[in-house]
């Protein structure tokens, strides 16, 4: 018997709302890291009680995006050289995940393929003199299109909090020597491992790609801790 189209709507929790929106706040640096979060405020901005706020910021401290400090409140996490490593192991995992499920499983790879492609099309467009913060936007797109593309709720409910936490790190790498060619050259050898429905492709782009974000991001901390190191 075939699935009816007419399935019960899914209706959205106040709780749940406000933590989407707190969570865009943060991924969008409206809150940056080390932030303290005052519940008045955030009430009297968000025009709701107390009680809703309190779960959804129980939620977000769940996710690891706040953390509370006895005595003093809440505040937005501060990735830590560990913290940033363990996001984009964790990030693979979701995302080879999502890609195989596409490939193994859906076997939607060539229209996944090519919409990836168009992405990463828009992102080789920027050109020279390209905006740093379009960037990040274009290649988080890319990350979400193909969590997307897995039709799974609980990869793209996973993949949600690890995109505000990469979010949180971006500002770092849009100041890094992470070239626009680099770039599109990675998201265009994972796009094409799907294409293609190239397992072992996809496996060793993804890798390359993670590992090139994470030592863009850490070469800064670790070369200062190199730098002390040697002053010591």
């Amino acid at each position: 018997m075939a699935a009816s189209s007419l399935e019960p709507l899914q209706q959205e929790s106040t709780p749940s709302i406000i933590a989407r929106k707190i969570r865009t706040a943060i991924g969008n640096g409206e809150f940056p890291p080390g932030a303290q979060l005052g519940e008045a405020d955030l009430a009297g901005r968000l025009g709701v009680s107390r009680g809703p706020l309190r779960e959804a910021m129980q939620r977000l401290t769940q996710e690891g995006l706040l953390i509370s400090i006895r005595n003093r409140g809440l505040f937005v996490a501060e990735p830590t050289p560990a913290d940033i490593a363990d996001i984009y192991l964790t990030r693979t995992a979701v995302e080879r995940g999502a890609a195989l499920k596409i490939i193994e499983v859906e076997h939607t790879h060539r229209e996944a393929g090519a919409e990836l492609m168009q992405i990463v099309e828009q992102m080789a467009a920027l050109g020279a003199g390209f905006d740093p913060a379009e960037l990040s936007r274009v290649d988080i797109s890319f990350h979400e299109a193909m969590v997307r593309l897995a039709h799974s709720q609980r990869l793209t409910r996973v993949h949600r909090t690890l995109v505000t936490e990469t979010r949180m790190c971006l500002a770092a790498l849009e100041q890094a020597e992470y070239s626009l060619q680099d770039r599109v050259a990675e998201h265009r050898r994972i796009a094409q491992s799907i294409l293609d429905a190239d397992v072992p492709a996809l496996h060793r782009a993804l890798a390359d790609h993670m590992d090139s974000a994470i030592a863009q991001l850490l070469e800064p901390i670790t070369g200062t801790v190199q730098a002390s190191n040697a002053a010591s």
